[in-house]
């Protein structure tokens, strides 16, 4: 589990790209990205440098940790199980990181941001297949059947989430708002993931 104590908008202003780590307030107008603040630490113009190829791979990397929440170490666990996999390495990667609880948490409108739905997660406010799961980090199968606990359903958080539901549902997920429940339709593939994200890049930092 990862956990930044910082400024989560210096993030965002880091990378020069949402990762809507604030819920709400990145859809609005209070967002640094649509302020358009300068990166921290940013080099005056006249003497930036142009970015080297490793530097170009670092950042499309701490990115994607970033979007989802997650420590180096459990990153590159996850890289090194995708190497292991049948398929393309990059696209492996991310449907681990897509199969995450917290991250399919986020992708029903049950939280407003992954730090939520981690949060959530970790009280116990999550059943699958019946039973009580609260690792964020689980992964979710084929036929998997997500739910919020009965007890849990009137939460604030939970409930004001589902009201706004600006978030756009995966198809790979089947959600049935009534019950507060989805079931795992199939595994992601990478046209589920709307992320501007550069896989490729990934491997190759990793793969030298």
């Amino acid at each position: 589990m990862a956990r930044h104590t910082g400024s989560k908008c210096k993030l965002c202003r880091r990378e020069g790209v949402k990762l809507f780590l604030k819920g709400d307030r990145c859809l609005t107008d209070k967002c640094a990205i649509e302020k358009g603040r300068k990166n921290p630490g940013e080099t005056p113009k006249k003497f930036r440098r142009k970015m080297s190829g490793y530097a170009i791979q670092l950042r499309e990397k701490q990115k994607t940790k970033r979007i989802y929440g997650i420590y180096e170490s459990q990153f590159r666990k996850y890289y090194e199980r995708s190497c292991r996999q049948k398929g393309v390495t990059g696209e492996v990667l991310l449907q681990y990181l897509e199969r995450r609880l917290d991250n399919v948490l986020f992708r029903m409108n049950f939280a407003p941001s992954r730090s939520a739905a981690r949060q959530i997660v970790n009280h116990g406010h999550i059943t699958v297949n019946g039973r009580k799961v609260d690792i964020a980090s689980f992964l979710v199968q084929e036929n998997d059947e997500i739910e919020i606990k009965e007890k849990s359903k009137k939460m604030n958080i939970i409930t004001q989430s589902l009201q706004r539901g600006k978030g756009k549902t995966p198809e790979w997920l089947e959600i049935d708002m009534p019950k507060m429940k989805a079931k795992v339709k199939q595994l992601p593939a990478r046209e589920d993931i709307d992320y501007d994200i550069n896989e490729q890049l990934i491997v190759e930092l990793y793969s030298k």
